[in-house]
């Protein structure tokens, strides 16, 4: 290069704060693989995925009961704001009332990060639990979920609007997975047979 006069092309010169930031704050990863737990609403997880549309990306975010493998909260939204699990977060607490604090494990997403998710888990008694990075092993029973859902129910479909997205996994939920799909960590049962003859 030297002897022809060619030069690289350089990027941008690193701001002088750059790497110096406050490292983020992360939760222990209190669920430690124990995905098999005894009682309701003492272990809860959850994750994000999205769903293609015509319209542009579909996201959904769920929360699951270890317990019944239940999912007991979802939130469908266009965009990837906090809010999307916020308000998943806020229908399980609605529906399920836990008297007792109950691990809510993630990811490192940057919602499940932010100071609106760790205030809402302490209001409500709830301890945040985090995967190791880059290890989606550590949040394995909501990617099967999520596995589940698109061999099911999208199969590989680009839906036309996100409404009718959003219909179809409302109905795959509330109406199929919840009630009807067995689950053979729940000897063939629905995660609400299940919850239902617990009681």
């Amino acid at each position: 290069m030297k002897n022809n006069g060619i030069a690289a092309v350089l990027g941008y010169k690193k701001h002088k704060s750059y790497g110096c930031g406050r490292s983020q704050i992360v939760p222990p990863n209190y669920l430690n693989r124990e995905f098999v737990v005894n009682t309701p609403d003492t272990s809860w997880v959850t994750d994000i995925t999205y769903i293609r549309t015509w319209q542009g990306w579909l996201y959904l975010a769920v929360i699951l009961d270890l317990y019944s493998r239940k999912v007991i909260g979802w939130s469908m939204k266009p965009t990837l704001a906090k809010d999307i699990v916020l308000d998943a977060l806020l229908m399980v607490v609605w529906r399920r009332r836990p008297n007792e604090p109950v691990i809510i494990h993630s990811d490192q997403g940057s919602q499940y990060s932010s100071g609106d998710w760790q205030r809402f888990c302490q209001k409500h008694n709830l301890v945040p639990s985090m995967s190791r990075r880059g290890n989606c092993w550590d949040n394995a029973v909501a990617e099967s979920f999520f596995s589940s859902l698109k061999k099911e129910k999208i199969k590989k479909r680009i839906y036309k609007t996100r409404e009718m997205a959003r219909a179809d996994v409302f109905d795959y939920i509330e109406m199929f997975y919840n009630r009807i799909r067995r689950h053979s960590h729940l000897d063939g049962m629905s995660p609400e047979a299940f919850e239902a003859a617990s009681k």
